[in-house]
């Protein structure tokens, strides 16, 4: 029986015996690797829960904008009446100035905090990454052990939703932030679930394509704001959380009833039953049937889940097996580094397009669109260009554009729309590559806990950004010119790595440590000699 399960793998090479046992990947691509239409829409499904993260990461920059406000009288010699050059209405009496649209329409206006200082401002913004970077590192581990993907996914999407809608009956400033602290947590594990689960529905041949869909959908969702916050603009800001709430719910639901469990992950977790069952379904959508004795094969990979799960200890896990080797930690420190500055400019941008004094639903837009042309252009550096030069490269161009933001004058509003798209575009296109580089920079055993040690200092980045955007709102350089310096100077931090584009990657720390050795680079500090 043994043999007959195991003759598949051994067509090529009849003679020679089996150099190992085969791993899950192996097993699992056997069965799923001829990808349907309809396996491949049911993870195009699952990666449309991008759309609606892209919603909740970027609605600040409709709700919490500053509108724009005009004099009721006009100034006089000698008086303190409302004068049209005044950069803010804090200083103008009450009454003589008034907001352009109705005060329900943001945060700011309904709550009168155009006055109350930055911090306060920008606590709702602050308050959802910081979520989000608790998120990131309390839930991370529930999705390689107790829930699963199906799991975690369902209960981000849903509570999520859930504090989205409660949004709604904010009272206050400091409910609204507590709102959207408790959204931030547990939306932080939304994408991640979504790449990984739309990955392992399908065969290796279609992950790219399933990754690229992906990114797609996050831009799909983040034009649909701009659309929603045009239609309600005249109506409460409380709106787009319903809109943006109630689907995502729905939504969830969908998922609950459409999509099955990873394979992957209930062979890890020695589920085979239960891994049989996700296969007979992922196998039914592309017409062909399976019994009990297909699924033989299946007892070798049971077998691994010690090992398989070995590696999904979490950040702690990673950091324990990075300790005692410096240039692993320095990898991580150097990548992080680069990564905290690009989210500063990739979250804080299109919250800071308000200040540059043309249309907010055009400037959030043009920011939406410039993820898909991104999404190629990191394609085509992946395949063709240095991964170290090329992120060198676009953080010092976002970095030289956030800066040019800053220099030009308030009134050259199209130009400076222009360079601030440009670096969003350029930053967008970094942390694309840089996701790649990461994923190559360390290990499998530590790989995916090191790439999201990586994405939460993007967040980290973008708990910062808020307050920046609040400060720039009179002094463009405390917002775009701070913006410009950090991702430039960040940036940097990767020139100390290692070039990987070509290399093979490896399993263990071990075995990187003996490929490196004797050649580290020089952030690593054991090159020979020194």
């Amino acid at each position: 029986m043994a043999n007959a399960a195991t003759a598949p793998l051994l067509t090529r090479s009849q003679e020679a015996p089996p150099s190992k046992e085969p791993s899950i990947d192996d097993v699992i691509e056997m069965y799923i690797g001829a990808t349907g239409v309809m396996q491949l829409l049911k993870a195009v499904f699952v990666a449309f829960a991008w759309a609606f993260d892209a919603q909740q990461v970027f609605i600040s920059a409709f709700t919490d904008a500053e509108p724009r406000w005009h004099c009721l009288t006009a100034a006089s010699a000698g008086n303190a009446s409302c004068s049209p050059a005044a950069v803010s209405p804090c200083d103008i009496p009450p009454g003589s100035w008034a907001w352009d649209r109705p005060a329900v329409a943001s945060v700011v206006s309904e709550w009168a905090l155009n006055c109350a200082g930055p911090a306060l401002v920008s606590l709702p913004a602050s308050s959802f990454f910081a979520g989000c970077l608790a998120g990131g590192f309390l839930l991370t581990t529930l999705a390689d052990s107790l829930l699963g993907r199906k799991k975690m996914l369902l209960v981000s999407l849903a509570s999520t939703s859930i504090a989205g809608v409660l949004t709604v009956f904010a009272p206050n400033i400091w409910a609204y932030a507590a709102l959207r602290l408790v959204s931030g947590f547990f939306r932080s594990m939304v994408g991640t679930c979504t790449l990984v689960l739309s990955t392992e529905l399908v065969g290796k041949r279609w992950r790219d394509t399933v990754n690229v869909t992906g990114f797609f959908c996050f831009a799909v969702g983040f034009l649909s704001l701009p659309a929603l916050a045009y239609a309600f603009r005249d109506a409460s800001w409380r709106n787009l959380y319903v809109w943006t709430s109630v689907p995502c719910l729905c939504y969830s639901v969908l998922v609950y009833f459409l999509v099955q469990e990873s394979p992957r992950w209930l062979l890890v977790r020695g589920r085979k039953q239960d891994a049989m069952e996700a296969l007979r379904q992922i196998m039914s959508l592309n017409g062909s049937c399976a019994t009990a004795t297909s699924f033989s094969m299946l007892d070798a990979c049971v077998v691994h889940e010690d090992n398989a799960g070995a590696s999904g200890g979490g950040v702690f896990a990673t950091l324990q097996a990075m300790s005692g080797r410096r240039w692993a930690l320095r990898r991580l420190a150097a990548i992080m580094a680069t990564s905290f500055g690009v989210g500063m400019v990739y979250l804080g941008m299109p919250l800071n397009v308000g200040s540059l004094g043309s249309n907010l639903y055009l400037s959030v837009t043009y920011n939406a669109l410039a993820e898909l042309p991104s999404a190629v252009l990191a394609w085509l550096l992946i395949r063709r260009a240095n991964r170290r030069s090329s992120v060198v490269a676009l953080t010092t161009a976002a970095g030289a554009c956030s800066l040019a933001c800053a220099a030009v004058p308030r009134g050259a509003a199209a130009a400076r729309m222009a360079a601030e798209v440009l670096s969003f575009f350029a930053a967008c296109t970094a942390f694309d590559v840089m996701l790649v580089y990461s994923t190559e920079l360390f290990p499998t055993s530590v790989r995916n806990s090191a790439v999201g040690l990586v994405r939460q200092a993007l967040v980290l980045g973008g708990v910062a950004a808020p307050v920046l955007a609040a400060l720039g709102r009179e002094r463009s350089f405390w917002s775009f010119g701070l913006f410009g310096v950090a991702i430039g100077c960040c940036g940097l931090f990767v020139a100390c790595l290692p070039e990987t584009r070509g290399k093979s990657m490896s399993d263990t720390m071990a075995e990187e440590e003996e490929r490196n050795e004797g050649a580290v680079a020089s952030c690593t500090g054991a090159t020979a000699g020194r």
